[in-house]
């Protein structure tokens, strides 16, 4: 994962962006949405939004209860993050918020 495409998606969940729950296509890596743009945090690309849901939940398996746990709990980070005002805290909430995207990313692979 680039640090270009890291700072990117950060930014876009700072911004109100949602992290999906389906994989990117192309790569497996783990994805977010703004007004309608999904972004690869992995690869970069943006593919289409046509193949979500409950394909990729009965292929998940067991990962995807944990997996829907870690999102929820990467939602709530988030939700924390926007109203945070101190700095000291607002970096560890994204260290917290990046390790959260990187155990996704990889219960997904």
């Amino acid at each position: 994962m680039s640090n270009e495409l890291t700072k990117k998606a950060a930014e876009m969940l700072l911004n109100g962006a949602t992290l999906l729950s389906e994989p990117c296509p192309y790569c497996k890596g783990v994805r977010v949405m703004k007004d309608g743009n999904a972004l690869c945090v992995n690869c970069g690309k943006k593919p289409e939004e046509k193949h979500e849901g409950v394909k990729q939940n009965k292929e998940s398996g067991d990962n995807s209860t944990a997996l829907m746990k870690l999102e929820e709990k990467l939602d709530k980070l988030t939700e924390e993050l926007s109203d945070e005002s101190n700095h000291e805290k607002q970096e560890s909430l994204l260290r917290s918020i990046n390790s959260l995207v990187e155990i996704i990313k990889k219960m997904k692979d």
